[in-house]
This record gives C-alpha cells, sequence and structure tokens, in this order.
C-alpha cells in the first residue's frame, strides 16, 4: 500500500498484518470456496455455523498475533465459542485483538463472494487498528486511530447523504418495516466486513444489528468513524467493544444519522 496507514505502534506493522490475512485466505479459505464438502460444516447453535476454514484459519492467525503480542489476549470467534470465559478476559485486559476468521459463514457456505477476515486491536478499551480483507472482493480495508480509513491504498471519504436516509439490517423482523418517517429497511449484505465498507462507500447511510459481538463489529467501527461515521447502542451510548455486547448497534454515515435513527429505534419488534 502506498497510504501513510503504517503501523507506528509496537510489534507488527499494519502491513504486514495485512499480508498475513491475505496468506491465511489463500492456503486456507480460498481452497474451500465453493468446494466445501458437508462434513466440513457444522452448526455451533441451530442456524449458526462454523466450517473448517473458519476454525483453521483462526488458528493461524491466533498463532501469528500471540507470537508477535505474547501479553494481548486474542479473542477469536471460534475460540470463544469453545470457551466462554474468553469473552469476560476480554473485557478486563489492556490490550487484545478480536479475530473474526471467515465473516459471513452463511455466506461463504452458500458460495457467494460476500465474505471477509476480519481482525482488530484494541488498546485500553479503544480500537486502535483494524484489517478487513474480501478474499473474493481483493479488496482490503484498514485504519489506525486517527490516520484516515483506506481500501487498497486509496483513502476513503464518504459521499454525501441522499435526500432520504437509506437503512439496513439483517434482522428477518425488521427487513422492510419503516421506523418513524424513514424509509423501510433493505436488507445488509449479511457479513459486518461487507457492510461496514459498503457503509463508508455510500451504499447504504446507517445499519441496524440486534446484536454487537467483538469480533464482527470492533473492525469495522474504526473503519466507519475513521470516514466520520459513528456507531452507537440503541440506548444512546457510543459503542465500546469490551463492554457487554448490546442488545442493539446503529452503524451511521454520521453523528447526526445515528442520532436521528437512534431516537426511533424503539419502535422496532422484538426489543
Amino acid at each position: 500500500m502506498g497510504a501513510p496507514v503504517v503501523g507506528t505502534l509496537q510489534g507488527v506493522e499494519t502491513d504486514e498484518l495485512l499480508a498475513v490475512l491475505k496468506d491465511v485466505a489463500e492456503e486456507v479459505i480460498n481452497p474451500r470456496f465453493r468446494t466445501l464438502a458437508a462434513e466440513q460444516i457444522h452448526e455451533k447453535n441451530p442456524g449458526d455455523l462454523v466450517t473448517v476454514a473458519d476454525r483453521e484459519a483462526e488458528v493461524r492467525l491466533t498463532e501469528v498475533l500471540t507470537a508477535a503480542y505474547p501479553d494481548a489476549l486474542v479473542l477469536g470467534e471460534e475460540a470463544t465459542a469453545a470457551d466462554a470465559s474468553l469473552l469476560d478476559r476480554f473485557q478486563e485486559v489492556e490490550h487484545a485483538f478480536t479475530v473474526d476468521p471467515v465473516d459471513g459463514t452463511k455466506n461463504f457456505v452458500k458460495g457467494s463472494r460476500d465474505h471477509a477476515v476480519m481482525v482488530a486491536e484494541l488498546r485500553g478499551g479503544a480500537v486502535v487498528r483494524c484489517w478487513i480483507w474480501q478474499p473474493q472482493h481483493e479488496k482490503a480495508y484498514v485504519a489506525e486511530r486517527g490516520a484516515g480509513a483506506w481500501c487498497n491504498g486509496e483513502r476513503l471519504v464518504r459521499p454525501p447523504l441522499g435526500d432520504e436516509l437509506r437503512g439496513v439490517t439483517a434482522k428477518r423482523g425488521w427487513i422492510g418495516r419503516a421506523i418513524g418517517t424513514l424509509r423501510a429497511l433493505d436488507l445488509t449484505w449479511v457479513c459486518c466486513g461487507v457492510d461496514y465498507p459498503k457503509l463508508v462507500e455510500g451504499a447504504a447511510d446507517y445499519a441496524l444489528y440486534r446484536r454487537g459481538k467483538p469480533w464482527d463489529h470492533a473492525p469495522g467501527s474504526l473503519l466507519l468513524e475513521e470516514a466520520g461515521g459513528y456507531v452507537g447502542t440503541f440506548g444512546g451510548a457510543p459503542y465500546r467493544p469490551q463492554q457487554e455486547p448490546p442488545l442493539g448497534l446503529v452503524a451511521a454515515a454520521d453523528r447526526e444519522t445515528y442520532d436521528v435513527v437512534q431516537r426511533l429505534v424503539h419502535a422496532l419488534p422484538g426489543l
């Protein structure tokens, strides 16, 4: 990348870790894309899929991060599924990483190109760096706090809002529903590693989420914020990945859009 987003933080530079994400995707994820056998797909919970690619990619990424930062906690989605106490420890540590080895696993299983590999670094409770690699789209999104949001070496500038706000959600009961005077909600890309970049690029103005797992939202929240966006809870608080996962998140193009939407979300069913 030619962008001035090379990490200034201690340890692995931003470009170096991005290269690791790309290598892991090329070696572990891409060979399984549209070739998964039935025995390589499992359910952690009803409707919550995991594949051999998820597990192998997370192991590889965790090994790299642990070697480079032995004092940091690595919160992987699949490791947390096996040991829920990791999430409790994550909420207390000073330095941590989140790892989502294949974000959008359902898309991946269905043969959709909309999936991603994501990592975020947190220090003192704040996301300070993030990496999102979309292997099938060959797009790399990175951000470092205070240094902007970037895609394939080009700085991202969020386009102006249109005449009416466009909202998206993956929550089945909310799709097609209008809140207040806002237009009806459309379906997201069903992958936070695609949703957040799409928000930055102007394909939607806000996204509503029922849950806020750190590995899903920590990377995209920094990318969006560095492009001028804002992520907060349905209750009006700023999003903090190390706090208890909130029951409702609004990711918005800017703070004003968040404020407008946040005042209306109480009308949604199932809250």
